[in-house]
């Protein structure tokens, strides 16, 4: 079983990373282990909606976005960890997940849709945020579940938090971290 993490966060080992890493033990405790992209430490080129992906479903642009596209095509667990500014996944999340648009294209367009690994396909969302309001968590969660149809993700778990601000605070949350690490481990049961 193959499976992969983004990291959307521009904070090292802020809240996202540290809820994202402590879900990735209970992955490992499991079993596999977990191929993790950081985003902010990735050259991705923003989707200059070209048209280029159209007939092929390949993005014309080369980049990081090659091991992104490789590693989604072969993974059977996916999960997203970010952030929430305004309402939304992060800047960095945003823009892997407009990348897509050629998988999108080969989906829709092409009726070639991303397979994955022989195990079925499941997702994991993670969302920190330091406002309260819960409308920027449905708003992610619209895009990220947009994402994971797109790259035939039929189902996934959601772990957010809110009130989560200061570089550090998911660490006093009083169940965050294990509930992490239990969503880890039942994402890869089978």
């Amino acid at each position: 079983m193959k499976t992969i993490a983004f990291c959307g966060s521009p904070r090292k080992n802020g809240n996202t990373e540290l809820l994202l890493k402590e879900t990735v033990r209970g992955v490992e405790d499991a079993g596999p282990g977990v191929r993790i992209f950081n985003l902010n430490e990735m050259n991705i080129r923003p989707c200059q909606d070209c048209g280029g992906c159209n007939e092929t479903g390949e993005c014309i642009f080369r980049d990081d976005m090659d091991r992104v596209y490789d590693a989604v095509r072969t993974a059977d667990r996916i999960i997203l960890a970010s952030p929430i500014f305004f309402f939304a996944v992060s800047a960095q999340a945003k823009i892997m997940i407009d990348r897509c648009q050629s998988l999108w294209c080969e989906k829709y367009l092409l009726k070639r849709p991303v397979q994955g690994g022989g195990f079925g396909r499941k997702g994991l969302l993670l969302f920190v945020g330091g406002m309260e309001k819960e409308i920027g968590i449905q708003c992610a969660e619209a895009c990220a579940k947009a994402f994971f149809r797109t790259i035939s993700v039929p189902e996934h778990k959601m772990l957010y938090y809110l009130g989560i601000d200061k570089k550090g605070d998911i660490l006093r949350h009083p169940a965050a971290l294990k509930e992490a690490y239990k969503a880890g481990k039942m994402l890869v049961e089978k």
